[in-house]
């Protein structure tokens, strides 16, 4: 693995953390003695968002309208 010094890692930060993130880890040294370890972040896979609840919930053919008469009362200030 290779071994950076702390001002070396300062200035070439960037490069680095694409090296690391494409599977080559490094660690950065003080005064030669490794301080921390980088490697590529491996995380969950982020769940699908469309239909992800599907037959889990209902909306009703008349979501749109729920209601619509208190919505309008408390617009107008009196119930029809």
């Amino acid at each position: 693995m290779k071994q950076i010094n702390m001002h070396a890692a300062k200035t070439h930060l960037s490069a680095l953390v694409k090296e690391a993130a494409g599977g080559e880890p490094f660690a950065i040294a003080i005064n030669g003695k490794p301080m921390v370890k980088v490697v590529p972040f491996v995380g969950k896979a982020p769940l699908p968002r469309i239909g992800f609840m599907e037959g889990e919930i209902v909306i009703p053919d008349n979501f749109d309208r729920l209601d619509e008469v208190e919505i309008a009362a408390m617009f107008e200030g009196s119930l029809q």
